[in-house]
């Protein structure tokens, strides 16, 4: 009679783990989940203070993939940073390439910006420490991300701003110091929600908080454009 011997520790098909999310056979689930993992843990940590380790855990995949695909720490923080800027870039140059008067895209911009940094609020905390970093000298991204980003969304607001004018469809205002506005208005919400949680005990990112400055956002733009013979846009209009 032949015995067969029951081999204890192997697991059979049936019963084999399903594979991570690391691994070269699927490179953009893989990349995905690493980037997804990254913008968690740079937002909450910055560059220095964040670990490929604990990233690498977060994203389900081994170390070794993480620097196969990014090559380094400072590699995988930039192509972060891109993936947060080239999204809201998109949005924005859809806008502003859009139809209607010079008031009704520059309202709009500043909308579509609020939407994005509101949809998660790491990435308010990227740029805000991406920018602190270009400040202190630091930064090896920032040049790139002006060139590729920054200097065309400014081109674009200012031609938009100055045929605006020209037509009558805003008011003569200085276009340098206005963009700085619109722009200012838009993301200081974001940077200052640790204050507004302090003083005020609330959510900053709460639904009701966000519609409300949402359409506080709308009317101050608004304000600060509209020439004096055309109707008030509301912020519960878009």
């Amino acid at each position: 009679m032949t015995i067969v011997k029951q081999q204890h520790g192997k697991p059979g098909v049936g019963n084999r783990k399903p594979s991570r999310a690391g691994s070269r056979g699927r490179p953009e689930e893989s990349r995905q989940a690493i980037l997804k993992a990254a913008l968690a843990e740079f937002a909450s940590q910055g560059i220095a203070g964040s670990r490929t380790d604990t990233i690498a855990e977060a994203a389900g995949v081994n170390k070794a993939l993480l620097y196969y695909y990014f090559e380094d720490k400072e590699g995988l923080y930039r192509a972060t940073l891109e993936q947060v800027f080239a999204g809201l870039f998109e949005r924005e140059r859809a806008v502003l390439t859009s139809q209607g008067s010079a008031l009704e895209k520059l309202v709009l911009y500043a909308v579509t910006h609020f939407d994005y940094i509101s949809e998660n609020p790491a990435y308010s905390r990227l740029m805000q420490g991406e920018m602190m970093r270009a400040g202190a000298g630091k930064s090896p991204h920032i040049q790139y991300l002006a060139d590729k980003y920054f200097r065309k969304l400014f081109e674009a607001l200012m031609t938009i701003l100055q045929d605006g004018v020209r037509r009558g469809e805003v008011r003569p205002v200085d276009p340098m110091n206005t963009i700085l506005s619109i722009v200012g208005m838009t993301v200081f919400y974001f940077v200052s929600t640790p204050v507004a949680r302090a003083i005020g005990r609330h959510d900053p990112f709460s639904p009701e908080a966000l519609r409300g400055r949402r359409a506080a956002l709308i009317d101050h733009v608004t304000a600060i454009l509209r020439p004096e013979a055309s109707p008030i846009v509301r912020g519960k209009t878009l």
